[in-house]
């Protein structure tokens, strides 16, 4: 087996398209421009352009998918997938990982400035959904040269992007890998966010979304984290690696302090989000989330009838964010309509949080899976 292998050091690629008057068409129905796209790429784009995977992140994550930043001491969030030797292989492939629009990593949303005002956008940034995302990375990929792709993968909100590039784009995608995804939001999932997004807006320093420069609706964020973060756990995760264990004492405290190990947790999990991500980017891409919808209401074996991609869908048993049955219903309809589809419920006690933790597994199901898709489409 060859020695599977750290990337090093990556850098960070901007590019700016929409300039007026040549804006991007949202889905709303409202032009935006420009656009900034953050993107990272790993290995090499092959003679005819056609060994490259696109790959997203979730909600609060970045372009940042595999490698070292200069300085940084983490890897990317996805540095045990992809690299030499790795599932998503650079020696084969060329993997272009992007930040969404909306985001605060380096991509155009409501924190970035606006350059008719050169002040944040803050609440005149434009509503978007996950349908605008993938258009812009489109652009991206015209940019890039690239007109067709091996393979789109995510996880999570990933996974709702590449279900819908397979949908918009059939032509270009030959194959992807949903993984812990859904094809539209539930009650449920759009009741949590909306909970998180009231704990932002209740925040009394969110003052309407015009904070920066002020002071930040940390409070409200750190909540909307924390009320999050519980869905990504299951309750075995969080009972066997917390229980009922005291913070540093041996009884309670018969008061409102923190008494237990996960409440301490949870509170470490907010403040150091509040750090790192913008309450009004958490807004924009939680509603976006909740737009999302692949049928528009309708039946959902109809929104593949045009897909001509190959499909690897991955569930876990102890997802209750994303829960199996709900890709098990993706899989009837992309059956319904004779595409090959491959379907591997894994069994984990992780959560939704699984598709970051559970990479052996995944490693083993992606290679598999992609060495089949690159016989039939490299050449």
């Amino acid at each position: 087996m060859p020695q599977k292998e750290n990337l090093g050091i990556v850098e960070t690629q901007f590019f700016t398209f929409a300039q007026p008057p040549h804006e991007m068409v949202l889905e709303s129905g409202v032009k935006f421009g420009p656009i900034t796209i953050a993107y990272e790429t790993y290995g090499t784009l092959n003679q005819n352009k056609s060994n490259a995977i696109l790959v997203f992140h979730s909600l609060s994550t970045d372009a940042h998918a595999a490698g070292f930043h200069a300085g940084a001491k983490n890897p990317g969030w996805w540095n045990d997938l992809i690299g030499p030797g790795k599932a998503l292989d650079t020696n084969k492939y060329y993997i272009i990982s992007s930040n969404v629009i909306g985001s605060c990593k380096g991509s155009t949303g409501p924190a970035s400035v606006n350059p008719k005002t050169g002040k944040p956008y803050e609440l005149s940034f434009p509503m978007i959904t996950v349908g605008d995302m993938v258009k812009a990375q489109k652009h991206l990929l015209d940019h890039l040269g690239v007109k067709k792709v091996l393979s789109v993968i995510g996880g999570s909100m990933g996974g709702l992007q590449a279900l819908l590039w397979a949908v918009n784009y059939p032509d270009i995608v030959a194959s992807v890998i949903a993984i812990a995804t859904n094809t539209r939001q539930t009650a449920q999932q759009i009741a949590f966010h909306e909970v998180g997004r009231q704990a932002i807006i209740s925040d009394p320093d969110w003052q309407k979304g015009d904070y920066h420069g002020k002071t930040i609706p940390a409070k409200g964020l750190a909540l909307a984290r924390m009320i999050g973060h519980i869905t990504y756990m299951s309750d075995q995760s969080m009972d066997e690696k917390f229980g009922r264990k005291l913070i540093a004492k041996e009884r309670v405290g018969f008061d409102f302090s923190q008494d237990f190990e996960v409440e301490n947790y949870l509170k470490y999990r907010g403040d150091s989000f509040v750090q790192r991500f913008d309450a009004n980017c958490y807004l924009y891409l939680s509603k976006a989330l909740d737009y999302f919808d692949l049928a528009k209401g309708g039946e959902l074996a109809k929104a593949f009838k045009n897909v001509r991609s190959n499909f690897l869908v991955i569930a876990f048993t102890s997802d209750w964010l994303y829960p199996a049955y709900q890709s098990k219903e993706m899989v009837k309809a992309l059956k319904a309509n004779d595409i090959d589809v491959s379907y591997v419920e894994v069994k984990s006690s992780y959560g939704h949080d699984a598709f970051l933790v559970e990479v052996e597994g995944e490693s083993h199901l992606i290679s598999h899976f992609l060495s089949r898709i690159a016989k039939e489409n490299l050449k």
